[in-house]
């Protein structure tokens, strides 16, 4: 295999033609990437019946049965693909393991699968308050991680998304603009915006508010 073969534009149409030995270089390549995706997204309950090595796993079978499904000619075609196949597993493993159980109706809200509104001010949250260093330890953590969501729950759905996406997933504004479905030019509007808006929310929190300091992704 050359040089070349090792770059994921290189992979994308072989693996829409179905090469298993090109999709599973592709996977290796974006698997730290998927990998980071996985943590941040996942359900609390999920994550203590699987971990992110599994659900990845069962993402590969699913990418090997699907890549004449891959869309798109651009150089993060395939990432985004493989995120999306990524995504799509952990919601199955989410219904299989925790969506099977009996709900009473007040907690219904909550219990959604991975990628809808609710669950992203979760993981949003749980993010933020996981850079808390607090005396009073991880109940106090989860009753901030309730309340912060609460609070970003009150925020646009893009918005929250796009904040996700680039300091969570650690997405390029170029991925972030594939993964929207928007122009890269309005995924930069949508950033500056979104981080103003999650800065007037964290400022209720002000134990919080350098979490999103770090610069993201370009």
């Amino acid at each position: 295999m050359n040089d070349r073969s090792d770059n994921e534009f290189d992979l994308l149409p072989r693996v829409k033609d179905g090469d298993t030995v090109a999709l599973a270089k592709a996977f290796e390549l974006s698997r730290d990437r998927l990998h980071t995706i996985v943590r941040f997204r996942i359900d609390r309950r999920l994550a203590g019946r699987v971990d992110a090595d599994d659900i990845l796993q069962e993402a590969y079978l699913n990418a090997a049965k699907r890549c004449a499904h891959v869309e798109g000619e651009s150089d993060d075609a395939l990432f985004i693909w493989l995120r999306l196949i990524t995504i799509q597993t952990m919601a199955d493993v989410y219904r299989r393991h925790v969506g099977a159980q009996k709900r009473d109706a007040g907690r219904e809200a909550r219990l959604k699968a991975p990628g809808d509104g609710a669950t992203t001010s979760m993981s949003l949250a749980a993010g933020l308050v996981g850079g808390l260093t607090s005396p009073t330890g991880a109940i106090r953590r989860i009753e901030r991680a309730e309340q912060l969501a609460a609070a970003l729950d009150q925020m646009n759905d893009v918005d929250r998304e796009v904040i996700a996406l680039r300091h969570f997933e650690e997405l390029t504004n170029q991925e972030v603009a594939a993964v929207l479905g928007i122009e890269q030019k309005a995924a930069s509007i949508r950033y500056v915006r979104a981080l103003r808006r999650l800065k007037d929310v964290l400022a209720e929190f002000p134990d919080l508010s350098l979490s999103i300091d770090r610069p993201a992704p370009r």
